[in-house]
């Protein structure tokens, strides 16, 4: 296909457990893609098809589908929507052109959708709102529309009403045509009769339509003039005012449905066509330099420009390694050359696929608004831009979020080790929140990553689909550590060892930093009494000592450095000298700055029935939780707080207990916070056991 106006590229997020895959499965078949549908809590939805996800009923990774509906080429993926695997919604979104919010009848707007929404508001993606799950006990469809208004800030544009609710739900009215579509009992989604609408819900109907027709005149001055004058708009006037809306994000069209009942799917296919944009309508991804400034350049989207695409997941299965990317412009032919433009270098495209989750159809060419995986592409991570050699550029890099928990692993014997270190290889380079890195002293490899389930699946991968067995260490908090008080010193690095000797001495100011400034290094000496020659060489050893503090040797945090003044020799001072006296300035006088311990804090997010409300938050202000607020949502009560990390451990099966198994959470990286005094000083005192442990051994 050619025509970019036919083609979608939409992804389905929600909050976990809302529906997204069951969604995704019917989306599936109803566009004959499967016979046959999968159900998640069987363990055989097409897209969920790692071992893992197919267990624990969850999405794990975000699988890329194709399929086809009115003629038009929808590019789906269904993404996780558990909280320790957000990077998947992130870098998704990205990609993608539009997309499918998913939420509970009954949940309503959960935790996790709120992080998701921010995302795509970040990433400028225009969507659609299915509220799913209208057959379940406690299903409010009116409700969520409130909560998408009140709790995400957004402008849900009602475009169908249920009939019945829970066991009574049979169909929905379409707002637009008035037009009642109801499902028979034989669960399958063409089984369906269009009639007119029910008479106890024409008011209703009404009134929704003439709302829906305000507002989407709203976005084209010339309608609303005539609309105003009395000129009723046609019904493709309205559609194409839905889709400017919608495509502005100054609206979300908003249906309802059961995707596991098969009813109401196909008004949501139909949206997506109708409303949704095409790749060549969405703003245009900016060019940015190596460094990442923008250069004012656009990567227009057309077969015509020359070839842009930006890898957007690396994912290692029993063919080989993926690279999926996403073409901005130009096309790509098998067999031509392209350069990466992170690593400057340049790769031959072997085989090019369309993916329809672990299935796979070779291609001999794809273009502008394709998502595609091509097999054994070397050196290509998340986020990297690949390009035509003739027309280097750099799509705007993604950016990450720091992993908060770490784990220390080891295989059980040799043949163990070397297994492991292929396999974190290719899992390192499949997820850019997990890092790995060897303790040199321990012979330990840390895992880092970003919550408790997302270390835990990884363990599970290396022992089943690698073949690796491991001991695992209880889990480690990220502490970091800082300063409180601004300091005025001076260190002189002096060695005299036969022939020429060293000699550096600095004058210097250390103070604290704003926060989230990291290493800030200036210099003001005036007379040269420090030759500028050797500024480099003192910045580097400062910054070099930020990886380890004095406290407890965790990461250094938001340090200004200023250079005031010194003294050099002619001939024995040297950038090595001045090197290590920065490296001895900076153990000398960090201790008398008030150095501090930092630990990380999470924005937690509860949901609980209102008769547990009271144990909840007496048990989240035992964790030195502070209460940021709480707030009724569908059927009990959301709690948001902030609580220190590691008092977070274990913290579902506590929830569990307490709420009768009712209880959910989600939590994410707030802030590093000051440590009381009391967990500092075992922090740093069981540190320091650690690494006399280490030093015995």
């Amino acid at each position: 296909m050619t025509d970019l106006s036919h083609y979608r590229n939409i992804g389905i997020f929600a909050h976990v457990d809302a529906g997204k895959t069951t969604t995704t499965e019917r989306i599936l078949k109803l566009t004959g893609k499967i016979h046959k549908t999968g159900e998640v809590h069987d363990g055989e939805s097409t897209t969920d098809f790692m071992e893992q996800e197919a267990e624990r009923g969850i999405t794990i990774q975000s699988a890329a589908i194709t399929t086809f509906w009115d003629d038009h080429r929808m590019n789906i993926i269904d993404t996780p929507g558990h909280v320790d695997f957000t990077v998947e919604v992130y870098r998704s979104l990205k990609v993608l052109d539009g997309g499918i919010g998913v939420f509970c009848g009954s949940g309503g707007v959960e935790p996790q959708s709120e992080t998701n929404w921010r995302y795509a508001d970040e990433s400028g993606v225009s969507r659609i709102i299915f509220v799913n799950k209208l057959d379940r006990m406690g299903a409010d469809f009116l409700k969520v529309v409130d909560q998408v208004e009140n709790v995400l800030g957004a402008k849900p544009l009602v475009m169908t009403l249920p009939i019945g609710i829970e066991d009574d739900f049979v169909g929905v009215v379409d707002i637009l045509s008035k037009k009642a579509y109801v499902w028979d009992d034989s669960g399958l989604p063409e089984n369906f009769k269009i009639e007119d609408v029910p008479a106890d819900m024409v008011d209703d109907v009404d009134m929704y339509h003439d709302q829906l027709i305000e507002t989407a005149v709203e976005v084209d001055d010339d309608i609303m003039m005539a609309y105003m004058e009395g000129e009723a708009p046609s019904i493709e006037q309205i559609k194409a005012c839905i889709r400017k809306g919608t495509r502005e994000l100054t609206f979300f069209p908003t249906y309802c449905g059961s995707a596991f009942k098969n009813k109401g799917i196909q008004l949501i296919l139909d949206a997506v066509v109708d409303y949704l944009p095409a790749p060549d309508e969405v703003i245009p991804q900016p060019l940015t330099d190596e460094v990442g400034e923008p250069t004012g350049e656009v990567a227009t989207v057309s077969s015509d420009e020359p070839f842009r695409a930006l890898a957007f997941k690396i994912m290692d299965d029993r063919y080989g390694a993926l690279t999926f990317i996403r073409i901005y412009s130009g096309v790509l032919n098998k067999g031509d050359t392209i350069l990466n433009s992170f690593t400057g270098k340049t790769e031959r495209i072997g085989r090019m696929c369309e993916m329809e989750a672990d299935e796979r159809k070779e291609l001999s060419s794809a273009r502008a608004g394709d998502i595609i995986a091509i097999v054994g592409m070397k050196n290509v991570q998340t986020g990297h831009t690949l390009c035509d050699p003739k027309h280097e550029c750099t799509l705007e890099a993604m950016v990450f979020p720091e992993p908060v928990i770490s784990i220390a692993v080891m295989p059980k014997d040799k043949a163990g080790a070397d297994k492991m270190g292929i396999a974190i290889g290719k899992m390192v380079a499949e997820d850019p929140t997990f890092l790995v890195h060897t303790d040199e002293e321990s012979g330990q490899t840390i895992l880092r990553g970003m919550g408790e389930l997302h270390l835990d699946i990884k363990v599970d991968i290396l022992n089943r689909t690698y073949g690796v067995e491991l001991e695992v260490g209880e889990p480690q908090v990220a502490y970091r550590e800082t300063i409180t008080q601004p300091v005025e010193d001076s260190y002189t690095h002096k060695k005299q060892s036969g022939g020429s000797g060293q000699f550096g001495k600095i004058d210097y100011r250390i103070k604290p930093g704003e926060k989230g400034t990291g290493f800030v290094f200036s210099s003001t000496v005036t007379g040269g009494n420090v030759p500028k020659e050797f500024f480099p060489a003192i910045e580097k050893g400062f910054q070099g000592m930020m990886e380890t503090g004095v406290l407890a040797g965790f990461p250094v945090l938001d340090v200004e450095i200023e250079l005031f003044d010194g003294g050099f020799h002619a001939v024995d001072s040297s950038a090595v000298a001045f090197e290590l006296a920065a490296r001895g300035a900076f153990r000398q006088s960090i201790p008398k700055a008030g150095a501090q311990l930092l630990e990380p804090v999470m924005k937690v997010d509860v949901f609980t029935p209102e008769d547990h409300v009271g144990d909840v938050i007496g048990d989240l202000n035992r964790r030195r939780g502070i209460i940021a607020g709480q707030e009724a949502a569908g059927s009990g009560v959301r709690i948001k707080a902030d609580v220190p990390l590691s008092e977070m451990f274990g913290y579902i099966g506590s929830l569990r207990t307490m709420t009768s198994g009712r209880g959910q959470f989600s939590m994410e990286f707030a802030h590093y916070s000051a440590c009381p005094n009391s967990v500092s000083d075992k922090v740093i005192a069981d540190e320091k056991e650690r690494q006399a442990a280490k030093a015995a051994k």
